[in-house]
């Protein structure tokens, strides 16, 4: 059986390598640091952005700008602080100048974000954006049609809610949208008191050959990171 210090091991066995990643050799090359992201390791909670600002970079930490001052006081407003849930990013790393993700990168840096959700087991999951909405539903459609549409979704090996909604970011710029966003926002206590969803049967393991049998039949003859407390991961 998996415990929860187990799962916390791993989860910083994760972090570790995320840390020394250069997947993507750009970002690799640019970054200051990974941002692997933070908060309560055992979170039923998880928000997923887009990828590290400025800010972000210099820290280690996500949102931590003004969109995560925005977020903060979204989650306040429902009852709940940072401490209480996750947060993480499609990417680890900043692109250079605040491009948005290339698909390669995304790909590269993917398995991250699924070990993150295996190993925290969220019951729901804030896509905040189009980049994280896409990736996890596995599906082009845009965060504008979908915001606010909870559904249960395979995300790596975890069943989870995923809970679609704009990023806070985008309600800087355009005001229309922090109405919309508070309006997502109070759905979710009530999406946190459903029930976990049934998670998907693990895969079995393919059954090992005898060697003697499998010879018989083939050859009869023959710069300062954050360290792991401030990633709630202790």
């Amino acid at each position: 059986m998996v415990t929860t210090e187990t799962r916390r091991e791993e989860l910083k066995a994760v972090f570790t390598e995320a840390r020394g990643c250069t997947r993507c050799p750009q970002l690799a090359a640019t970054r200051t640091q990974v941002v692997f992201g933070a908060g309560n390791a055992d979170a039923d909670l998880m928000f997923v952005g887009e990828a590290p600002g400025a800010r972000e970079d210099e820290r280690g930490l996500p949102f931590v700008g003004a969109a995560g001052k925005m977020l903060e006081e979204l989650l306040a407003g429902v009852g709940l602080q940072r401490d209480d849930v996750f947060i993480a990013n499609v990417l680890k790393c900043r692109p250079p100048g605040n491009r948005d993700p290339a698909p390669v990168e995304i790909e590269n840096c993917q398995e991250y974000l699924f070990r993150q959700v295996e190993l925290i087991r969220p019951k729901i999951i804030c896509t905040l954006g189009n980049f994280s909405t896409k990736l996890l539903r596995a599906d082009p459609t845009g965060i504008t049609r979908l915001h606010g549409r909870p559904e249960i979704r395979v995300v790596g090996t975890r069943a989870v809610r995923l809970y679609p909604i704009h990023h806070p970011a985008a309600a800087l710029y355009t005001r229309s949208l922090q109405d919309t966003l508070r309006e997502d926002f109070a759905r979710l206590p009530g999406l946190l008191e459903l029930p976990e969803p049934d998670q998907p049967e693990p895969d079995q393991p393919e059954p090992e050959t005898e060697p003697d049998l499998l010879q018989n039949a083939d050859d009869p003859g023959d710069h300062e990171d954050p360290g792991a407390e401030q990633l709630g991961l202790f």
